[in-house]
């Protein structure tokens, strides 16, 4: 409810608009929510830790201070990347999302050492905490409030789909369950005298290292250069395939700037005999149209084909099944044969998982002396990629 709230009076209208401004607002408003809420935390555990001389309240309050500075920073992530691209940074500034994600799995990896050397103190030295109702409420608003701050973080993070955002998320929910073991260890403690506290604490302090070593390499995967989906493979192949003219296509490159950001590259095989203008016209409206309706900057290469060359379409086949032969994985594309009374030669390119355990060499050597087997006086030029992306695809 009130997430929905927050959401209406800040955006306004957030079912329309511009995406990437939408995207910044929504980055801007959990900022925003962030340092307030995270202020109010530090200033009431401060409070209350001083009150009662509790330091680990008080060290729950400092951390609190810390997801404020998290919080900026992700406030000003979201500004920065929505600064338009200039001439040092010609596919713009959006990656520095990640970057701010980074830095606060960073900050929560932080709050791990942190409570884990606090708890392991209290554990060499247990000392009572004085116990009253003030207290109490503090500690279980600050616990509704960090769930609360949690799920806030992670819708938005959902709808923008940002990786610094779900950084924050996590480490909200790390905070609610430091403050819950601070909570359930003066309530043993209370009703019992056993003083465990010190133990919780480093129970939590472990799960949330784990927690944010996974957020870490998660938050930097982006930044090193991740697969693309195959669900976005699929519809990019399904979408240029069901254009006229298009026979094939190979080479898919796809490379990610930041959030909507996307840049793509694509071979694309068209029959020789189309008049090139026609052909270059429908290459120049596939271009169009994906920027247009996913905002992704294809840039496509014509790669002609000669299809009515029986010979070479025979030779095709033959290579096609002695690459079966060997492995089912590699793949063939830009197969050309330039025939002529004493130079002839096959030009074509093949596609080879990382995994296959054959060289370059022996399986070069291995489709030359099959072809040789069917054109004795033919030269065969083969150039070897390695890959593991989705293979060329035909009608």
């Amino acid at each position: 409810m009130m997430t929905k709230l927050l959401i209406r009076l800040f955006l306004r209208d957030p079912e329309n608009g511009n995406q990437s401004q939408l995207r910044e607002r929504y980055g801007k408003l959990a900022g925003w929510v962030g340092v307030a809420t995270n202020l109010v935390l530090f200033f009431i555990k401060l409070l209350t830790g001083l009150v009662f001389h509790s330091i680990a309240i008080m060290a729950d309050a400092f951390n609190n201070l810390t997801d404020s500075a998290s919080s900026l920073v992700t406030l000003f992530g979201f500004h920065l990347s929505a600064k338009p691209a200039d001439a040092e940074h010609p596919y713009g500034h959006a990656r520095i999302e990640y970057i701010a994600g980074m830095v606060v799995s960073f900050l929560v990896v932080m709050v791990g050492f942190q409570l884990a050397q606090t708890s392991v103190g209290k554990i060499l030295d247990p000392r009572p905490t004085e116990f009253g109702t003030a207290l109490l409420i503090a500690l279980i608003a600050s616990v509704l409030l960090k769930v609360w701050q949690g799920l806030f973080y992670r819708k938005i993070s959902r709808t923008i789909d940002s990786t610094a955002l779900l950084a924050s998320s996590q480490d909200s929910r790390n905070d609610a369950l430091s403050t819950g073991a601070v909570l359930i260890g003066l309530l043993i403690s209370y009703f019992t005298g056993w003083q465990l506290d010190g133990w919780l604490g480093l129970g939590v302090a472990v799960f949330i290292l784990v927690a944010g070593f996974r957020l870490v390499i998660e938050t930097a995967n982006p930044l090193l250069g991740l697969a693309p989906s195959k669900e976005m493979v699929d519809d990019i192949y399904r979408r240029i395939l069901s254009y006229p003219g298009i026979i094939g296509l190979h080479d898919l490159n796809i490379h990610n700037y930041g959030p909507d950001r996307c840049f793509a590259s694509v071979h694309c095989e068209m029959c020789a005999d189309r008049n090139i203008v026609e052909s270059h016209e429908i290459i120049d409206r596939i271009e169009r149209d994906f920027l247009t309706d996913s905002n992704i900057h294809l840039v496509i290469h014509l790669d002609p084909v000669v299809t009515g060359d029986e010979r070479a379409n025979r030779l095709k086949i033959y290579v096609e099944e002695s690459l079966r032969a060997v492995s089912d994985e590699i793949t063939m594309h830009d197969f050309q044969a330039v025939w002529k009374p004493e130079d002839s030669r096959v030009i074509f390119d093949i596609v080879v998982p990382y995994r296959f355990s054959w060289s370059d060499e022996r399986l070069t050597e291995y489709l030359s002396e099959k072809i040789k087997s069917q054109e004795p006086q033919c030269e065969s030029i083969i150039t070897v990629d390695h890959d593991d992306s989705p293979p060329p695809r035909e009608r």
